[in-house]
């Protein structure tokens, strides 16, 4: 199987996240970009003030690597307004995915008309550009009840409110990565929770994010459903290689 397609190469680390100065990590960033294109992956996955800077090299390359970045993130409690603005600039900057981070907390509250509002808005304003749209959960903050019942909300908005041809531009993707759970715990996806995501997303598709770090594992996950795998180690997942990352 040619792995490549499925893999969006993902890193989401600020200077200070990674204990870098801005030049240190721009440089990284930059590596990453230069990795994905050498390596024909789908997309390399980066902050939104990287995007212009992917855009740019990915161009200059000839390369038809896309570039995703993350809105709202990584917690998706900022305010709408803002979310929608930072989502504009991205896709000015030629970003083709926009990852949003759904407000989980919110909808663990039972906030649900503003979760809808916000699935909704931030739909809209991708598809209204013909760009491709994910939603965020966090699955390692959710029970499997919750898992099941806030992928139904993204789905059912979607149908409700798009046009069929549209649905396989939306996906909900299972982690943002950056989220703190108990040690020994996973933070991203895992079978179980894709498995619950992929029967009541459907005809939405799904990204796995985080958690997979072998040939093995993103294989799994591409026979249980899954579109795309985000990870930052796309490039031993593709060469058949065990990662020691943490996404």
């Amino acid at each position: 199987m040619e792995i490549r397609q499925y893999l969006d190469s993902t890193y989401l680390k600020t200077a200070s996240q990674a204990g870098l100065t801005k030049a240190q990590n721009i440089e990284i960033v930059r590596s990453f970009v230069q990795e994905a294109i050498d390596e024909k992956f789908k997309l390399i996955m980066i902050r939104p003030d990287m995007v212009a800077l992917a855009k740019e090299m990915i161009t200059a390359s000839n390369s038809k690597v896309d570039v995703g970045t993350v809105i709202d993130f990584p917690n998706g409690d900022g305010l709408l307004e803002d979310a929608l603005k930072e989502a504009e600039t991205a896709i000015a900057n030629g970003a083709n995915d926009l990852d949003f981070v759904v407000n989980y907390e919110a909808f663990k509250r039972g906030e649900l008309d503003y979760v809808k509002k916000q699935v909704l808005e931030g739909t809209r304003l991708g598809l209204s550009h013909n760009r491709i749209v994910k939603w965020i959960i966090e699955v390692a903050a959710l029970n499997d009840h919750q898992i099941v019942q806030l992928t139904a909300l993204i789905k059912n908005m979607v149908v409700a409110n798009f046009k069929e041809e549209q649905y396989a531009n939306v996906f909900v993707k299972s982690s943002t990565g950056f989220y703190t759970t108990n040690p020994g715990m996973p933070n991203g996806a895992t079978i179980p929770s894709v498995k619950l995501m992929i029967e009541n997303a459907f005809p939405l598709s799904v990204k796995a994010a985080g958690g997979v770090r072998t040939y093995e594992e993103a294989l799994e996950m591409i026979a249980l459903g899954v579109k795309r795998i985000g990870t930052s180690s796309a490039k031993a997942i593709a060469n058949g290689q065990v990662s020691q990352n943490e996404y």
